[in-house]
């Protein structure tokens, strides 16, 4: 938090993200202000400001990676890299970090772009092996590898591992750890408070929260770390435009309030979902007789939107998603409005096809279960 906005370490998570990343106040200026548009900048002399050209910096984004960076580590030193996408973030941290010859460990139930990943790294030359993210079995595979990539709560599945024992063993063995936080956000998890040297994630889903921009960030403590990701993002252009940006800055204001209502939201519907004989495979971190509960709740603060069940067959799955109301079938999350869909329609999960993710909203509580409730029974019936 800047000079005159109180200290970040001391203020609540709600004070902090409405005045993260705001610059100092200047009689007659904008709170925060608006986009800044520019491929180049007034560059007379010798090029030793902050802003050159339009690939390498903006001023927009400058607050932005101030504010995200003061909830990822209240009140300490770390560097934020904003992109255009979570999926440039995924890539900066993974390309700018191995060469041929290396070895990295991904989840094999993560988010379902890191096969196509995969493919590229291994045509790079990348030894690139995975394990499943329960029983903290990426363990398993570590020895001699260069970079852990850990997703927790995974996505769609929901299992957790232990990310201070996964975080301890990789930095004994030498390899670096990337947290994906995409689920969780930072105020529900703070990877680099666990050990993490990154702290990824898509902000197009909770960060931003209103499903109407794509970006994505990468925060480390390390500058050296950090200048290799800012290195990629310029290399390959992966720059978010100004107007998502400030788009992203703005929405960040009301995180605090949007995640507390949505995590409500999610455990009201898990445990009414836990109710129905229809339902099967029930998982969410936030319910006490979930397998990651235990872990979750020694690590986040807060356990996300996201709920994820199996109904009996596609077709009870798909009558139950037409039956819904107040929820669009969309395949995102974190956002406002309440989301749900029947994953297996992608493939690439290894889902049965009955699998439901359900994206918990910021309607009220009884009008969303009202309308799950609704909708089971007719598809039911």
């Amino acid at each position: 938090m800047t000079e005159g906005n109180g200290d970040p370490a001391q203020v609540g998570e709600g004070t902090r993200a409405v005045r993260a990343g705001l610059p100092v106040p200047v009689k007659y200026e904008p709170t925060l202000p608006g986009p800044v548009f520019a491929a180049h900048f007034h560059l007379p002399g010798e090029p030793t400001g902050p802003y050159t050209y339009g690939r390498d910096e903006n001023p927009t984004w400058s607050h932005l990676e101030r504010a995200i960076g003061e909830l990822e580590a209240p009140g300490e030193p770390v560097e934020t890299v904003t992109f255009a996408s979570g999926m440039a973030a995924i890539s900066a941290v993974l390309f700018s970090q191995l060469k041929a010859g290396d070895s990295v460990v991904l989840p094999s139930d993560g988010y379902q772009a890191l096969p196509l990943v995969r493919e590229q790294l291994e045509a790079y030359g990348v030894e690139v092996r995975t394990a499943p993210t329960g029983d903290d079995a990426q363990l398993s595979v570590l020895d001699g590898a260069q970079l852990l990539w850990i997703e927790t709560p995974s996505n769609p599945g929901l299992d957790v591992c232990d990310v201070r024992r996964l975080t301890r063993a990789a930095h004994a063995a030498g390899a670096l750890v990337a947290v994906d936080n995409t689920l969780a956000t930072p105020l529900g998890q703070r990877p680099l408070d666990l050990g993490a040297d990154f702290s990824v994630a898509s902000d197009t889903k909770g960060m931003t929260g209103h499903g109407d921009i794509l970006l994505g960030h990468v925060t480390c403590r390390d500058p050296q770390l950090a200048a290799g990701v800012r290195r990629w993002r310029k290399v390959v252009g992966a720059i978010p435009g100004p107007m998502e940006a400030w788009l992203a800055h703005r929405s960040l204001a009301t995180l605090q309030l949007r995640i507390e209502r949505q995590c409500a939201n999610a455990l009201a519907l898990a445990e009414v979902l836990g109710e129905r004989d229809e339902v099967t495979g029930l998982r969410y971190p936030g319910l006490p007789s979930d397998p990651s509960y235990k872990i979750a709740s020694r690590q986040m603060r807060r356990f996300g939107c996201v709920v994820s069940f199996v109904l009996p067959d596609r077709g009870h799955a798909e009558r139950f998603l037409e039956g819904l109301r107040l929820v669009d079938e969309a395949t995102s999350f974190g956002g406002v409005r309440s989301t749900a869909e029947r994953r297996g329609r992608w493939g690439g999960d290894a889902v049965p096809e009955g699998f439901i993710r359900f994206s918990a909203g910021a309607e009220d509580a009884e009008d969303l279960v009202g309308d799950l409730l609704r909708a089971l029974d007719e598809a039911a019936g």
